[in-house]
């Protein structure tokens, strides 16, 4: 399947970063989060993407036209700089298809520019790039495949904790309980779409609000709960707390390869 990749936005809550390159190039570790994204989705067999590129296009398309794995990972270098040989996992074996939707567009409205580069898949994937899971995919896709649903996001409990109230009319609160004690959930922004989502969008619109609606009232709607580690990056706290959990090796959105053993495999240059 295809992935879609909305990778265009300003990410004006993170703008410590923002300001100088686009929110999915903001790096966790050694890799933008984009790309550990992108590793997510690899490890499903899921490898060609179609990036919808906006503010500061440049920047992401730079990183990938000039992709360096000697940069990023442990490698051997001799014959003075001849023959490098790579030392772990290798070059993931990615196609980019990617594609300038514009600085202003809003995410829906970037999913029906590259409706062209989708038109042949029945079912496709989507993802807001910003966000990092170990939501078991295939399942979800099972799951989805079963319902004959047109949509579905996995929805996944607020990674932060909050209070919530219940009042009268008067303020009189009535009732005062944790949000781990309620029934919230939120759209995580990883998406699966059958074909048909495009004739949900109209003009201008958002993904998830009036699109969605329809989608509702049609009864095409599906969400996907998922109480496992999930984690978005809209604040610099949020990219702290990632930060943290590399530097510590604990990665359980990335594959095993990745988080939990080195595959000795040389790749020569």
């Amino acid at each position: 399947m295809k992935v879609v990749l909305f990778c265009g936005g300003l990410g004006t809550r993170i703008r410590e970063y923002s300001e100088s390159i686009p929110k999915p190039m903001i790096p966790v570790g050694s890799h933008p989060i984009m790309w550990h994204v992108m590793q997510y989705y690899s490890q499903y067999g899921h490898r060609d993407f179609v990036l919808c590129l906006g503010y500061k296009a440049n920047v992401i398309k730079d990183y990938f036209l000039h992709l360096d794995s000697a940069a990023t990972h442990n490698c051997v270098v001799s014959q003075f700089g001849k023959k490098i040989e790579i030392l772990g996992e290798q070059q993931p074996d990615w196609r980019l298809t990617m594609i300038d939707t514009g600085v202003w567009r809003n995410i829906g409205q970037r999913l029906v520019a590259v409706k062209d580069q989708v038109k042949d898949e029945e079912i496709f994937l989507a993802n807001y790039s910003d966000g990092l899971t170990d939501a078991p995919l295939p399942e979800m896709i099972d799951f989805f495949k079963a319902s004959g649903k047109l949509a579905c996001f996995i929805a996944v409990r607020p990674p932060f904790n909050f209070h919530l109230a219940e009042f009268d009319d008067g303020g009189v609160v009535k009732r005062l309980r944790a949000n781990t004690e309620s029934e919230v959930w939120i759209n995580g922004g990883y998406f699966i779409f059958r074909n048909e989502i495009f004739d949900y969008i109209q003009d201008g619109e958002e993904l998830v609000l009036q699109p969605f609606n329809r989608l509702i009232k049609d009864d095409n709607l599906l969400a996907f709960k998922y109480e496992g580690f999930w984690r978005a990056m809209d604040t610099l706290r949020d990219r702290q707390v990632l930060e943290e959990m590399v530097e510590n090796g604990q990665m359980p959105w990335a594959p095993e390869s990745d988080n939990q053993r080195e595959r000795n495999l040389v790749r020569r240059i």
